[in-house]
């Protein structure tokens, strides 16, 4: 079955989306609060006028299992429980977004993490509740980026 055409054609398809992607895609997440507040809109204006393209999106709800396996790497941090308990306490908003240079640019809007520090005009700035309800999550690298995409959508789904 391995040996099947199909397979590899598909293989074929998803190598090529992932060298293209190479260094074009970056992942965020509008957080709970932001949800809740009804900030989604307005942060993906945001996002769409700083000419990001959309390449998968959806609405999910993450389980504390999986918001704990999401930020595995902050395991041990004094904030680690209360960001899992956060995480999973509502709907979010997944998505990967594409431009050159998408990790930098999308970190550049999105502001710093602590809001009290953003620079006006930013997502964190003008949507944030605080420290831990930032508004939004984005990638820190394009390593990242690439394995935080594949934690929500397969190939498949990103267009």
């Amino acid at each position: 079955m391995l040996n099947n055409p199909i397979f590899s054609i598909i293989a074929r398809e998803q190598k090529q989306k992932e060298q293209i992607m190479s260094g074009t895609i970056t992942f965020t997440m509008i957080k709970p609060t932001a949800v809740k507040n009804n900030y989604i809109g307005p942060i993906l204006k945001m996002i769409n006028e700083s000419g990001f393209s959309i390449k998968a999106m959806k609405l999910t709800q993450l389980s504390a299992k999986q918001a704990a396996a999401f930020y595995a790497v902050h395991e041990g941090k004094p904030f680690y429980e209360s960001l899992v308990e956060f995480m999973s306490s509502g709907p979010i908003v997944a998505a990967i977004l594409e431009k050159e240079n998408a990790v930098e640019d999308y970190r550049k809007l999105i502001g710093a993490t602590n809001p009290g520090q953003a620079a006006e005009g930013t997502i964190r700035k003008l949507y944030a509740t605080n420290l831990q309800q930032n508004a939004v999550h984005g990638s820190d690298s394009d390593e990242n980026a690439k394995t935080e995409a594949g934690f929500f959508f397969s190939f498949f789904e990103r267009f």
